[in-house]
């Protein structure tokens, strides 16, 4: 059980996160329920009637759980707001099913209608403890129709209210109200208190504030998983349109160095932004624009990046969300100069790889004050920090830590297990293999990383997320072609990375 506040886009991802390790969403529901009808009849006893009104999402789910435990020792009537055909998930009619079986020990009612309801009010007027399991986290706008009528009966009842996770018709990030809502006796939350139970206004609502723990593993807070990626996707509306899902610019390349900034790139729209540009000297973009029509290369003057661009570089970002630097840009005195004064003066959030993480040391506050990410190997983190990086997880976790603290930014420390930290939280991935230690797949991880950075603006869970579908993507070519992997493979995997995660949703 966490002992931080978590808001609901934080437990979201540690559900789907709980789910990848094995303890399903199911598991959750369960403990769930038993947990609020412990906490009920620890609170106000046993051998008393409960009336549950169960919604129809999954905090209704976790209500219809709570009153099946609630049955042994009490006389139980569950209200459902709604038909049972009506319920929405899956998770809840397995729920609803199982709890008709009971046919004798508890009292099922369908409101199908404000009447009905209002016909039902006796039900909930003679229980000695209501279960609100109307609304849970997911509530949107102002509470109308059955719902809002279930609320009012409920607040003028004059009975003990037990609600499951939240008070029905309060945010619990904001402890805003959603035009009415239910004012409990006790709140029942799961596994952190969200943050806005706990503001002063919300205690009227609140009541008393228990946590319980439902069985989400430590685990889930700690790794790199789909519920990452999940709550870090924008969501594509019907009506989306070009750019809505990211435009960046990658600069890189030199006269040395071509397939890098073309890996970023492509790994970027295989993720799913918009509109990608590679900035590459002019010696350079002629044999990246060959790599794919889907390419868009914009020269610059010379074989590698100069002073002299500045200018026209900082002009072309105002159009971009996300920029890239380092793919490829080489290490001449010249260029991470340049490189240093761009990170300096680029006012875009930023992903930071490669060479461009060399102009970093002489310059510690070029991240601060920008939504940045990193990605060094041990090597380049060695070298932005001064002291060696052994293998060791914990003293790498705590390394990542400090150089994330100096440069303010969230660094991505590339390895066997990639550590992903702000200098405060960290999440650790564990997808990839060896085979990925050919050259490449860092420029390709990011790409990822930048365009999971366009979609959410956060950067932690955009590096944690990127981390995780690199090295999955990885994981599905090994499966095919062993050790004997290239980094455009890696890249042609990502669309099937993405499927993977899609069942966890």
């Amino acid at each position: 059980m966490s002992s931080n506040f978590l808001n609901t886009w934080e437990m979201k991802i540690l559900e789907r996160n709980s789910e990848y390790l094995g303890v399903s969403r199911e598991i959750l529901m369960e403990n769930a329920g038993k947990e609020v009808a412990k906490a009920l009849e620890s609170k106000f006893g046993q051998n008393i009637k409960v009336a549950v009104v169960s919604g129809l999402g999954n905090n209704g789910g976790d209500g219809l759980v709570a009153a099946r435990y609630l049955t042994r020792s009490n006389e139980v009537s569950v209200i459902l707001l709604g038909s049972e055909v009506q319920i929405k998930t899956a998770l809840a009619k397995k729920a609803w099913n199982r709890l008709k079986n009971l046919r004798h020990t508890v009292t099922i009612f369908q409101a199908k209608s404000e009447s009905t309801l209002t016909e039902l009010e006796n039900v909930i007027r003679d229980a000695a403890v209501i279960v609100d399991a109307i609304f849970g986290t997911g509530i949107k706008g102002k509470i109308r129709g059955l719902p809002r009528k279930a609320i009012e009966i409920i607040n003028k009842s004059g009975r003990q209210v037990v609600a499951v996770d939240v008070p029905s018709g309060l945010n619990p990030d904001t402890g805003e109200v959603h035009g009415i809502a239910v004012k409990a006796s006790l709140t029942v939350t799961f596994h952190a208190a969200k943050p806005g139970l706990v503001k002063p206004e919300a205690k009227e609502y609140v009541g008393e504030l228990v946590v319980a723990d439902i069985g989400i593993p430590r685990e889930a807070e700690l790794i790199a998983g789909p519920g990452d990626v999940l709550a870090t996707l924008k969501e594509r509306k019907p009506w989306s349109k070009k750019g809505d899902f990211g435009k960046m610019l990658v600069i890189g390349s030199s006269n040395l160095y071509t397939g890098a900034p073309a890996l970023s790139a492509l790994a970027a729209l295989r993720t799913g932004a918009d509109i990608v540009v590679v900035a590459a000297p002019e010696s350079a973009a002629p044999t990246i624009r060959s790599f794919s029509p889907n390419l868009i290369v914009w020269s610059l003057p010379g074989e590698t990046l100069r002073e002299e661009h500045i200018e026209k570089i900082l002009g072309w970002s105002i159009k971009f969300d996300v920029i890239v630097i380092g793919p490829g840009l080489g290490r001449s005195e010249e260029t991470l100069e340049t490189a240093g004064n761009l990170l300096e003066k680029l006012e875009k959030p930023l992903v930071v790889d490669a060479d461009a993480l060399h102009a970093l040391p002489l310059r510690k506050n070029a991240l601060k004050e920008k939504p940045s990410i990193i990605t060094p190997h041990a090597g380049e983190l060695t070298a932005l920090l001064g002291e060696k990086v052994p293998i060791d997880l914990e003293t790498r976790i705590a390394l990542a830590k400090k150089a994330a603290k100096i440069y303010g930014t969230v660094v991505l420390l590339k390895g066997h297990e990639d550590v992903i930290t702000d200098g405060v939280k960290h999440k650790v991935n564990a997808t990839g293999n060896p085979g990925m230690t050919v050259g490449g797949t860092g420029d390709v991880l990011t790409g990822i990383a930048a365009t999971l950075l366009a979609h959410s603006g956060n950067p932690l869970y955009a590096a944690s997320s990127a981390a995780f579908i690199n090295g999955l993507a990885g994981d599905l070519v090994f499966k095919e072609k062993g050790f004997h992997i290239t980094a455009y493979d890696v890249v042609e995997k990502i669309p099937e990375a993405f499927k993977e995660i899609e069942k966890y949703r």
